[in-house]
């Protein structure tokens, strides 16, 4: 199938009042599209769901013909119990729920391969139809195997939305990582490699790059899912929020002798911010965390993150019924200066609320301003929270312009697209507002 169809694109009719100033270049259609995103169904969680989906649905309002498609060979996580379990029903009802209530187009496009063995939504036999003809397997962060049947000429595309942690493990395979040869062999198999490390190619970034023709791009968010939240104001009472896990490594993540973590060290950073700032500030934390009673004799509102976010209809609450958001970023994002952009902050920003975050040199690339602030230090982390709850309107009103003209799927993956088809890295476009930088020592 050619993947150069010259024919016009759809247009997200949801959004056409609130056209981008500077439009992106429109791609002709592709045939197929495989979309295999980073954690559902194995992490059914609505949040999770929210922002990792963004990627078919934009595609798919974009006029591309795209199909879902997971096969991890792992048992998925009931977000009830806290624990793997043997039975597939819930992650298979929770997919075709979320696609029935906000992607439509998609409810009868979706295929879950459960050990690779029984299928949900579409037959095997269907979806082999569908794989022999593809145009693209875009793998998010590598978390699926490629199709049996898969066609040949399909290019396989690794997206990296976890820079740091993929790329020192690619260059340590550290053997506290459950199959880490297969893993790591599996990324170098695919055809291009995108990242959401910006940063990359910057001088001050010190990311491995392995030997892999890396072309950054951009989380993504669609607009049209948040359009009635964004109407509705915040309650009086509003805090800034964030949701968040500690995410402990099994191992040391070791670079060139430096070790790298997750959230944890750069939480410590700012762990007394409530105490020195006159506005509330909520974590809403799962999975491990310090002490309950830690956290709030810092001076945080300490919610429960699971059930905030166990469906996609919570997790948009959770964010509406917030001033905006406050949070710092994994460890391994912020200290090798990867240029990071939280998916999770591009719905803050969608849904009109302004965003207080930390800096992984994202800001080069996103700009930092009105609705959208990044910090590095203490001081201008209370700075910013102060400034922006001085006019949390004018803030709101940025926060959406930030989401729509950076953020938005028809700015961020019409040159995505470009990029994966693109010659090579110096040939393929930048994400909006992205300036080329180049590093001519080999890393």
């Amino acid at each position: 199938m050619n993947p150069r169809l010259a024919a016009p694109v759809a247009t997200d009719s949801f959004a056409s009042s609130d056209a981008p100033a500077h439009p992106a270049a429109v791609h002709p259609p592709l045939g197929i599209i495989l979309i295999s995103e980073e954690f559902p169904p194995d992490t059914p969680w609505g949040g999770i769901a929210t922002y990792t989906h963004a990627m078919a649905r934009g595609l798919a309002r974009l006029g591309h013909d795209v199909y879902y498609h997971e096969d991890t060979w792992c048992w998925p996580l009931s977000p009830t119990l806290g624990y793997p379990v043997n039975d597939p029903t819930f992650s298979a009802a929770f997919i075709q729920e979320f696609f029935d209530r906000y992607a439509p187009e998609l409810k009868d496009r979706w295929h879950y391969l459960f050990l690779h063995e029984q299928s949900f939504g579409m037959t095997r036999e269907r979806f082999d139809e569908i794989a022999r003809t593809a145009d693209l397997f875009i793998n998010v962060s590598g978390a699926s195997f490629f199709p049996d049947n898969l066609n040949p000429k399909c290019l396989k595309v690794f997206i990296d939305t976890d820079p740091g942690y993929n790329q020192i493990m690619l260059s340590e395979r550290f053997s506290w990582s459950e199959n880490v040869e297969r893993w790591c062999d599996q990324v170098r198999a695919h055809d291009r490699h995108l990242t959401y490390a910006e940063n990359i190619y910057a001088d001050d970034c010190i990311l491995p790059r392995v030997g892999i023709d890396w072309r950054p791009t951009r989380c993504v968010v669609t607009l049209p899912e948040w359009e009635k939240l964004r109407a509705v104001p915040p309650p009086s009472d509003a805090a800034f929020t964030t949701v968040m896990s500690w995410s402990y490594f099994k191992g040391k993540l070791i670079y060139q002798g430096v070790e790298y973590g997750a959230k944890a060290p750069e939480y410590e950073k700012f762990h007394d911010l409530p105490k020195r700032v006159n506005v509330p500030l909520t974590l809403a934390v799962a999975g491990q965390h310090k002490d309950k009673d830690v956290i709030t004799r810092d001076g945080w509102k300490f919610v429960e993150g699971w059930p905030l976010t166990l469906t996609s209809a919570s997790y948009q609450k959770f964010i509406s019924d917030s001033l905006g958001e406050w949070s710092v970023a994994k460890n391994c994002y912020v200290a090798t200066h990867s240029g990071w952009f939280s998916c999770r902050t591009a719905c803050y920003l969608a849904a009109g609320r302004p965003a207080v975050v930390q800096d992984t040199k994202w800001s080069r690339y996103v700009p930092s301003g009105d609705g959208l602030i990044a910090f590095e230090t203490m001081d201008e982390s209370i700075e910013a929270l102060t400034r922006v709850a001085s006019d949390a309107d004018k803030h709101s009103r940025a926060a959406y312009d930030v989401a729509r003209e950076y953020l938005a799927h028809d700015r961020v993956l019409p040159p995505m697209i470009d990029a994966i088809f693109a010659t090579s890295r110096e040939a393929a476009p930048l994400p909006p507002n992205a300036q080329r930088t180049t590093h001519n020592t080999p890393r």
